[in-house]
């Protein structure tokens, strides 16, 4: 299947797609440590997938982003949206379709392992938190 040139898609449909893939991402890594039960999964998800986390995520990440990248969220966090999280403020809404957007311009360019590494940050900063948390 022919991924779209994410040139011309707008910022909320990067998002969305940056969505699935981390959603999918996380998922497998949630399976690939051994939790089986449906309602630690959800619970364990929600630490990567909330509109809070996701906002730390991308304030940890700026530094270490390419100038392209740096446009990508800065693109996603401009965006005008119609909805907002539940449970996050404005600014942590906007600072999570900034973060999808990366991921969803990251999978559209191929840039897979680039993908990984950010990911991994982010997994190695979640196993820190609950470290903190015991």
């Amino acid at each position: 299947m022919q991924k779209p040139n994410y040139k011309e898609l707008s910022s909320l449909a990067l998002a969305y797609i940056g969505d699935a893939i981390y959603e999918v991402m996380v998922r497998q890594q949630l399976l690939n440590q051994g939790i089986a039960k449906v309602q630690y999964l959800h619970k364990e998800a929600t630490k990567y997938v909330s509109a809070r986390s996701q906002s730390q995520f991308i304030q940890m990440l700026m530094d270490q982003l390419t100038e392209e990248e740096r446009n990508i969220v800065m693109r996603g966090r401009n965006t005008k949206s119609y909805t907002t999280a539940k449970n996050a403020t404005v600014l942590e809404y906007r600072h999570s379709t900034a973060f999808e957007c990366l991921v969803g311009y990251l999978y559209l360019t191929d840039q897979n392992e680039r993908l990984e590494s950010i990911f991994l940050q982010i997994v190695d900063f979640v196993s820190a938190q609950k470290k903190e948390k015991k």
